[in-house]
Parts: structure tokens; C-alpha cells; sequence
């Protein structure tokens, strides 16, 4: 048992020492890194150079994709600035939109835009609403806690379009027609008390409306005005 542990032991050292032989041998002596040995390549001396590293060129593509067509880009290009800018060709009013609502919208925000939670979990946000006389008491420590509908917050009806072009309905985002989307827009102005019933909005007519809290928001310029705190 002796002899057969002293020769395992003395053949463990053996490949220790070869192993670290082997290692440093593998020393680059120009540069003190490892590198590979090519088996019958003549041993590196001195301060002999190692092999120059090329970076790689990029290639000019990857072969995949192709360049986006005006036509790619208009359909992305959909932005509706505040004042109107962007509104694209359509109208509708507020008896069209209802159905549109109905059929595409009422299962997250609720029949009436009250909002739907279900196990505690938000849906779609309340939509329809106005606070008393219109008051803007969202930060008031002594206000009740309130939902930010389209009514008592959003202050551009231009922007309410943009986003519901653009991400509604929330399944299917970008899927209603412009027309649709003008008359959803008119649906939920008209059931906030901000258009008329009979109101048919389009590129023109929508900028025009003014909504309850267009006075509220200021241009952050803290800088120099107390308004903004």
C-alpha cells in the first residue's frame, strides 16, 4: 500500500513540474503573456516582436433588413403637436364614436369611462369626468384623491388624439382608422361637457377646442418665476 501511494505521489509531482515547465515555456518573451506554441515552430529569443493584431473592419451591412421607404416612415411619422400640426385628413363626431367606444375601448376603460380594475390590477384608466367647478387640487395635501381624467386634466384635445391613434386600442395600437379616431375623440369630449354633441371634429376644428385645464400648465421656468414650485 506504501509503495503504491509513494509512486502516486512521486507521478502527481511529475505533472505539476511538467505542467509549469509547459507554461512557461508558452511565455511570450516579448511581451511576458501567454500565447499559443505552434508544435516545430522555432522558439521565440531576445526582444523578438510578437504577431501583429489587425483590427477587424466592420462590414458596411449585415445582410439583414432592407432601407426604410417614405412609406415606412409615414407610417411611423403620425406626431400631433399642441397646436394641431400633424392632424391628418378625416372628421367624426361623437354618435359615431360611440360605437367605436363601445366595440374597441369599453372593455379596459369601462361602459361609461369609469375605469376597470380587475384583481387589483388597473385595466384602463377613468376617462370621463369633471371636478367641481373645474378646480385643479391634484397636489392640495387637503384634496381628496382623484382619478386624472380627460376631462378635469388633459389640457390640449389635440394631444388625445395623437395618443389614440397611436396606442389604442391597447391590443391592436394603430389600428383605427383616422376617421375612428376623430370620432372617439369627439365621443369622450362630448361625454367630459367639452364639445358639443353635435360637434364633428377634424383638422380644424379640434385645435380650436380649449379644454378645462388649458390655463393650469405653465412653462417650466423656475429660474426666474415663482408660478412654478
Amino acid at each position: 500500500m506504501k509503495s503504491t501511494a509513494l509512486v502516486a505521489g512521486l507521478g502527481l509531482a511529475i505533472l505539476i513540474v511538467a505542467a509549469i515547465v509547459l507554461s512557461r515555456r508558452s511565455l511570450d518573451p516579448a511581451r511576458g503573456t501567454m500565447g499559443p506554441t505552434l508544435a516545430g515552430a522555432p522558439a521565440a529569443s531576445g526582444r523578438a516582436a510578437s504577431a501583429t493584431v489587425h483590427p477587424i473592419d466592420p462590414p458596411s451591412h449585415f445582410g439583414i433588413g432592407r432601407a426604410a421607404t417614405d412609406a415606412d416612415l409615414a407610417r411611423i411619422d403620425i406626431d400631433v403637436r399642441a397646436d394641431g400640426q400633424g392632424l391628418p385628413a378625416g372628421s367624426g363626431t361623437a354618435a359615431a364614436g360611440a360605437a367605436v367606444y363601445t366595440a374597441k375601448c369599453a372593455a379596459c376603460h369601462g361602459k361609461d369611462g369609469e375605469g376597470v380594475r380587475q384583481d387589483r390590477l388597473q385595466l384602463g384608466p377613468r376617462l370621463i369626468g369633471r371636478n367641481a367647478g373645474d378646480a385643479f387640487d391634484f397636489n392640495e395635501s387637503t384634496a381628496k384623491e382623484g382619478a386624472k381624467t380627460v376631462g378635469n386634466y388633459w389640457p390640449y384635445a389635440t394631444t388625445l388624439f395623437d395618443y389614440v391613434r397611436r396606442a389604442m386600442p391597447q391590443d391592436r395600437p394603430g389600428s383605427l382608422t383616422n376617421d375612428e379616431v376623430y370620432a372617439v375623440t369627439a365621443y369622450l369630449l362630448a361625454r367630459n361637457q367639452v364639445v358639443a354633441e353635435s360637434a364633428v371634429l377634424d383638422a380644424t376644428s379640434l385645435p380650436a377646442v380649449k379644454m378645462p385645464s388649458r390655463d393650469r400648465f405653465v412653462r417650466d421656468d423656475r429660474e426666474s418665476s415663482t408660478r412654478v414650485r
